[in-house]
């Protein structure tokens, strides 16, 4: 767990009331109550930001946890955007997956993040530059980018 004077961060996966009141507060697509209680556990890790012990922000990340990790389901409710706090789950979720992504074998620091929309990509872009990853010229399935970690560092 970390903190800042307004602001603190834990590491555990939102339930599913909090992980559908952050997704639907912050614009992201909404997922059925069945599909958050069957997904949500099967996290590999999970960050909350919270205010008042109240969890105003999350992400994600998920896969097999050896050979592909995706980030996902980064969200701020709309009143406490622009304070950096997006930039602060992504730094949190950039180094968990330094610590736990394998160090040998052909997956080498083997992540990527997918952009949904273009607006997506544009905000994503920044924060994504600012701690290290760059945007692919690759287009994945249904259009999406995929942005990849800057190993130089």
């Amino acid at each position: 767990m970390s903190t800042s004077s307004e602001y603190s961060t834990i590491y555990s996966i939102p339930s599913v009331s909090t992980y559908h009141r952050i997704r639907t507060g912050s614009g992201l697509t909404p997922f059925s109550t069945e599909a958050a209680t069957r997904g949500l556990p099967n996290s590999l890790f999970a960050v909350q930001v919270m205010h008042n012990d109240e969890a105003i922000g999350m992400g994600r990340v998920i896969g097999d946890g050896g050979l592909f990790f995706q980030v996902t389901d980064i969200g701020v409710l709309p009143r406490y955007q622009g304070q950096g706090l997006g930039k602060k789950i992504m730094a949190e979720i950039h180094q968990w997956l330094k610590n736990n992504v394998p160090k040998e074998g052909p997956y080498l620091h083997h992540w990527s993040i997918y952009t949904i929309s273009d607006l997506a990509e544009a905000l994503e872009a920044a924060i994504l530059q600012m701690i290290g990853y760059f945007l692919s010229e690759k287009r994945g399935k249904n259009g999406r980018s995929c942005a990849i970690p800057n190993l130089d560092d």
